[in-house]
């Protein structure tokens, strides 16, 4: 599948393994900021999942984490390297969750995009889009209205 084709969750979707986009891709800890956001835009994504030297997940690095975390306090993005942006433990997901499950995380969390790791392994991301497409009307907007309050 290229990078930036519509993902559709298979027909009666219910697990991560069924809703996410395989084969995400990851930036370094350790790259720069700059080339981070070259790949978002390369991929058509608004987030990339960011690896340590070992290549487990430490965090996720957003279009609007470069623009208020680091463009808007004027650090540079050639040097500043990604995994500054990676807070805390990432938020995760495996494919055999549920689509319940990964909506009740993401609201919790407020995310809109989850790794999903089998094991240490990335093997895919899955959206809220993707997570909409699958549920009840009534679950997405509980969804919808769980991220967007404050």
């Amino acid at each position: 599948m290229s990078p930036n084709a519509t993902h559709l969750p298979k027909p009666g979707a219910k697990t991560a393994r069924d809703l996410m986009t395989p084969g995400a891709h990851c930036v370094g800890h350790d790259e720069p900021v700059l080339e981070a956001a070259r790949r978002m835009a390369e991929l058509g994504v608004g987030a990339l999942p960011i690896r340590d030297a070992d290549g487990r997940l430490i965090g996720m690095i957003t279009d609007r984490d470069i623009v208020v975390r680091v463009l808007v306090p004027g650090k540079d993005p050639a040097t500043t390297p990604a995994g500054e942006l990676a807070g805390g433990e990432a938020v995760t997901v495996g494919p055999d969750d549920h689509a319940e499950k990964i909506l009740r995380t993401m609201a919790a969390h407020k995310v809109r995009r989850l790794p999903v790791l089998d094991g240490h392994r990335l093997v895919g991301m899955v959206a809220q889009a993707d997570v909409a497409r699958a549920l009840p009307h009534p679950e997405v907007g509980a969804l919808l209205n769980a991220l967007s309050s404050d």
